[in-house]
């Protein structure tokens, strides 16, 4: 079992909507449920949908393999890398949430900008990264602090 239970759950939850998002398009695209958006509302680019689910897919096996990995207790911190994963995550958020802002601000902006369901899976991914970075960066005496508790 991992000496940071919390990381393994948050990974394991973000992971969890990041499957349900990826899901629910495979789903839209294949055999349409009215009780879902219309397949549509999931894409928010341009990008073919085969080569979109091809790199969805290869995220999705990224993120279920370090939550295992966590979990096991096979993912060593490095404050190093958690200082980098930190920037990324922490530019990738903000992009995240402006895209986010200027869709909700601007009612004439572009479609992409209002496309709320991949929007908001986009803020899912950057939390996994962030949590990725803190786990990085603050993992060790994270790990240790819950052990006392």
């Amino acid at each position: 079992e991992t000496a940071f239970p919390v990381y393994s759950i948050l990974f394991w939850l973000l992971s969890l909507l990041f499957a349900l998002r990826v899901l629910g398009q495979v789903i839209q695209f294949w055999l349409p449920q009215p009780f879902l958006p219309a397949f549509e509302e999931f894409q928010g680019s341009s990008l073919a949908y085969p080569l979109l689910l091809s790199v969805q897919l290869m995220v999705l096996g990224l993120m279920l393999r370090t939550s295992w990995r966590v979990q096991s207790g096979a993912f060593v911190p490095s404050r190093r890398r958690g200082h980098v994963w930190l920037w990324f995550g922490s530019l990738y958020m903000a992009g995240s949430l402006l895209r986010i802002g200027v869709g909700v601000t601007i009612p004439d902006a572009a479609a992409w900008f209002r496309a709320w369901i991949p929007a908001f899976f986009h803020v899912v991914l950057a939390g996994f990264v962030l949590t990725l970075a803190a786990y990085h960066w603050r993992g060790n005496r994270m790990g240790s602090v819950l052990e006392e508790e």
